[in-house]
């Protein structure tokens, strides 16, 4: 029985960055063995236990076999005899496919270090075809270390292409998809993946709308790299992403992804609200329904996250506007309810003299 630090955690170490997680891999030990050293399995389709003390995944050593299309059709095979080689040969690009034993010695078959120097993601082997989830994983990687120059290898790239176009990339499972997308806005250059995405076909069958309009790409990746400069929230970055569509093609597209109603409402709402933003001189009657139609008063958070968004927008909200608006809706919020029904309002006349005296305030600052 061998314990080896795999994967992530050995690349980490050797580019000098903070190792966040560390996954181990065990050769030559069963289920039962594990179970008697104090491990819990955790692993429901191959074994994987946690470490009685430090919690981390150990997982024994394993092979997969394709059987069927997309990411699930998989059958895994995990025993004694599978060496470390065998199971770092399942991986998905080299730099990801070193292990390292507990004296620290190195164990790299398929020159995952040489790459790392050569600063290329390079597939380990053709099985990489198998599992078109590797083209998204890929291209988060190259967003991720693209700052340090990192590129994917052109026989990579080539296979990528001919994954797409034998149609593996629409066999994925969307909340996979999603999954990958949501972490690939937050790498260090998220427009990385997406280029790559582009480069490689795959952004044909999931964001069709942004594949084939060069206008509609470049300000979808102006608006995203924005976001991602000022570190806005998820909900931002997606609607930046989609703000080139229109109402009706964000529905879509966010559904197909399967992105949370959060992106999904905040990504509407960005491309309903845009053009008034957009608006060279916004009265204050233009104001206060732009407020109501973004439910400024019931979702003041999600608001505020509007005005982000639509600041980082090719064209969008200028800094003087985006202050006018914000202390336009404080100022608005304040209106007091309890002193209108002092003074007798009720019903839908309470609701129509909230509005009067929010209006009133919001001409303080817009004409």
């Amino acid at each position: 029985m061998n314990i080896y630090l795999v994967g992530g955690a050995v690349r980490d170490k050797l580019l000098n960055l903070p190792v966040k997680d560390r996954d181990w891999v065990v050769v030559g030990a069963t289920p039962d063995e594990m179970l008697s050293r104090g491990y819990r399995q955790v692993g429901a389709d191959f074994p994987v236990f946690l470490h009685p003390q430090s919690h981390e995944e150990y997982a024994l050593a394993r092979t997969e076999r394709k059987q069927g299309r997309g990411y699930h059709g998989f059958s895994v095979y995990s025993a004694p005899d599978v060496t470390l080689e065998d199971d770092l040969k399942r991986r998905d690009l080299t730099i990801n496919a070193m292990a390292m034993a507990e004296d620290g010695t190195l164990v790299d078959p398929f020159n995952g270090r040489q790459d790392l120097e050569d600063r290329q993601l390079r597939h380990v082997s053709e099985a990489f075809a198998e599992d078109p989830l590797r083209i998204l994983r890929t291209a988060r990687f190259a967003a991720r270390f693209h700052n340090l120059g990192f590129r994917v290898e052109d026989d990579t790239m080539a296979l990528m292409r001919s994954m797409v176009e034998d149609g593996e990339v629409r066999h994925l499972v969307p909340e996979r998809v999603w999954q990958e997308i949501q972490r690939a806005l937050h790498e260090v250059t998220p427009v990385t993946f997406f280029e790559v995405l582009r480069t490689s076909g795959a952004l044909r069958d999931l964001i069709p709308e942004l594949a084939d309009d060069e206008v509609a790409f470049g300000n979808a990746m102006a608006a995203l790299a924005s976001t991602a400069e000022q570190n806005l929230a998820t909900e931002c970055r997606f609607a930046a992403l989609l703000h080139p569509l229109s109402p009706a093609q964000v529905s879509v597209r966010a559904a197909a992804l399967k992105a949370p109603n959060d992106c999904r409402d905040l990504s509407r709402l960005v491309v309903e609200v845009a053009p008034a933003a957009r608006e060279p001189s916004l009265t204050a009657e233009r104001v206060f329904e732009l407020f109501n139609q973004a439910d400024a008063w019931r979702r003041p958070e999600r608001f505020g996250l509007l005005l982000e968004t639509l600041s980082c927008l090719p064209d969008g909200l200028d800094p003087e506007t985006r202050s006018k608006l914000e202390q336009a809706m404080e100022e608005a919020r304040s209106v007091d309810a309890r002193s209108l029904m002092a003074e007798g309002f009720k019903g839908k006349e309470l609701g129509e003299a909230i509005g009067r005296e929010r209006l009133q305030l919001i001409r303080r600052l817009f004409c």
